[in-house]
């Protein structure tokens, strides 16, 4: 087993126990909170309006946690569904939008064939990852992603590294992982996709004192121009 592979594990196994233990808490603190997140809310229409369309596919919630992300991307019209390494996030989810699909899996090895999904939304779920497990995680949603379909990525822009372990009116243990807008998208380029948009955000009151700046970046897995032999990707 290499370095990398236990530290994906490890990471796995911190984030599913913490999340277990905060699952409903977290629900009901974030429940709205989309409401008060107008840039957010731009970001993510925007989104669907790129994916959305009569041949598009399923889309994935990637980290979904209780499901709140995953229900307004169906709202937005989205064939959306959710993915979570949390039972008890999974299972919150699920009594909370039971009129959706919700799933057990990780984003680093994900139980989808090539080229499966038209979009994929990853919305604050890599931020537990240290930088050297993002390659993986990038490439693996590149595979899974249809020529042309799209990610959105929402991250915390800087770097620097804190430790929580208190959250949620809970005890857990975490790392939380702020990454350089450029660090990310280069990381995303490596992995094979085009970057169409990147937006930093500064704290406002509603992210608490020691948010920081917040980043977003929608990318594009390229398309093979039609009749290029030369099999140029745009």
């Amino acid at each position: 087993m290499t370095d990398a592979s236990e530290t994906a594990e490890a990471t796995e196994a911190a984030t599913r126990a913490s999340y277990d233990t905060v699952a409903a808490a977290y629900e009901q603190l974030l429940r709205a909170e989309l409401d008060a997140r107008p840039l957010e809310r731009a970001l993510l229409a925007a989104f669907a309006e790129l994916v959305r369309g009569p041949e598009s596919g399923p889309v994935a919630d990637l980290g979904c946690g209780p499901g709140r992300i995953t229900a307004h991307l169906a709202a937005l019209g989205l064939d959306a569904y959710g993915i979570d390494l949390s039972p008890g996030m999974i299972a919150v989810a699920r009594e909370r939008h039971p009129h959706l699909r919700f799933e057990e899996g990780t984003m680093g090895a994900l139980a989808l064939g090539d080229g499966k999904l038209s979009g994929a939304v990853a919305w604050y779920s890599t931020v537990h990852m240290g930088p050297e497990l993002l390659p993986g995680v990038f490439a693996e949603i590149h595979r899974v992603l249809a020529r042309g379909g799209r990610l959105l990525l929402a991250y915390k822009a800087g770097e620097r590294v804190r430790h929580l372990d208190h959250a949620y009116g809970h005890p857990l243990s975490l790392d939380v992982y702020w990454v350089p807008p450029g660090e990310v998208e280069g990381l995303l380029r490596a992995a094979g996709f085009a970057v169409e948009a990147r937006v930093t955000r500064r704290p406002d009151a509603g992210d608490g004192p020691r948010a920081g700046e917040q980043g977003f970046v929608l990318a594009r897995k390229p398309v093979a121009v039609a009749g290029s032999e030369a099999g140029v990707l745009s």
